[in-house]
């Protein structure tokens, strides 16, 4: 079963990595952040959703999670995201 997103309007949908790669993107533009660090970001986001075992998840805690990887790695995209 995959892991479905819960959105803030209640609606659900299938994670994507995509999304959540270009959102950090987006957010990293302009920044000496390399994709190798951007794509060990995601790494640790996912391997944080995934330990709760849980199949739903609210956008809400993952950009929580994003958030608190992104200020390790550099403040101006974590004000940004």
């Amino acid at each position: 079963m995959p892991l479905m997103v819960i959105k803030k309007d209640k609606s659900r949908q299938p994670y994507n990595r995509e999304k959540l790669l270009n959102g950090i993107l987006r957010a990293c533009e302009k920044r000496p952040v390399s994709i190798h660090q951007i794509e060990n970001l995601i790494d640790n986001v996912e391997a944080k959703i995934y330990n709760t075992l849980e199949r739903e998840v609210t956008s809400m805690a993952i950009g929580e999670k994003v958030m608190e990887e992104l200020k390790k790695l550099d403040e101006v995209p974590y004000v940004r995201f």
